[in-house]
């Protein structure tokens, strides 16, 4: 009795190692992988050249998410620096990605503000506005905070971390400020083998 309880677990165990040996790791990203949480769909809003845009006609891309506004003093402006070197670094894989910026300050940055302001960065991001109720609207589905500043009636105060959604559409990472233009291509590379 005591053999046959000692060869099933044998048995148990090489099962047990031949799924987990057969099983692909995780891939790791740079970013925080925020994959299969149910917050970060679609939007809907005006882009710069004044047609609305929603981010479900970008299927098939890898989109990059970044809420800000055109007079920010601080994070909006090197991080749009960054998305740019990205988007260089990506050489001819740069066209799967589309970059949206997502003002939090609708009320100052139209399309035309927008239209003027980012091809100063990158001629293919898009800028999207809206009202204020879209705008709110849109910052709330991706968690970003964003509030009138104290110091400044032209500034708020924003969340800075980027979006990333995956070629399905499905919000799959969350960049931190501090994390360099190579991690983002890290992360850009692994994501466009994971999802095809």
């Amino acid at each position: 009795m005591a053999t046959v309880r000692a060869h099933r677990t044998v048995i148990v165990l090489l099962f047990a190692l031949t799924f987990f040996a057969c099983t692909p790791p995780k891939p790791i990203f740079k970013g925080a992988d925020v994959t299969g949480i149910d917050w970060g769909g679609d939007v809907s809003l005006i882009a710069h050249t004044g047609k609305r845009v929603s981010t479900a006609d970008y299927r098939g891309k890898i989109l990059i998410i970044f809420f800000g506004f055109t007079n920010c003093p601080d994070i909006c402006s090197p991080t749009l620096a960054k998305l740019a070197a990205l988007r260089q670094a990506l050489g001819a894989d740069a066209g799967q990605v589309q970059v949206f910026f997502i003002t939090v300050d609708p009320a100052h940055d139209t399309p035309q503000q927008l239209a003027g302001f980012l091809p100063k960065f990158d001629p293919t991001f898009i800028g999207l506005t809206g009202t204020l109720e879209e705008v709110t609207a849109a910052a709330r589905e991706f968690k970003i905070v964003a509030v009138p500043s104290r110091s400044s009636s032209e500034r708020f105060d924003h969340s800075g971390s980027v979006m990333v959604k995956d070629k399905a559409g499905k919000l799959r990472l969350i960049w931190r400020n501090e994390l360099s233009a190579g991690d983002m291509e890290h992360d850009i590379k692994l994501l466009g083998k994971v999802t095809g």
